[in-house]
């Protein structure tokens, strides 16, 4: 199968196809670092934002003030990804 040829099987774009990529990053933290884990959603159809990658981290930063899920949105895969790691770094991991 070709780079894009999965994008065919999405049969509406109500459906949000996507095909996941899989990442995993290392914050120090005290003694002991926490790794996110970054799903990026490489979608068939652009959304409203005409954006195609959707990334997510697999953990929330900032927990005792206000609980956040780093993420980031883009037009390649590595931009989306980016926004995700600068979001994981922007705030503080303050543990379970």
């Amino acid at each position: 199968m070709s780079e894009l040829e999965w994008t065919f099987v999405e049969t509406s774009p109500s459906d949000e196809f996507a095909q996941l990529h899989f990442f995993s990053i290392k914050k120090p933290h005290g003694d002991q670092p926490v790794e996110f884990r970054i799903t990026v959603y490489e979608y068939s159809t652009r959304n409203k934002l005409s954006m195609r990658f959707f990334a997510q981290a697999d953990k929330e930063v900032n927990q005792k003030t206000a609980a956040f899920v780093p993420f980031g949105w883009g037009q390649t895969l590595l931009a989306a990804l980016s926004e995700c790691v600068k979001s994981i770094y922007r705030f503080p991991y303050e543990g379970p």
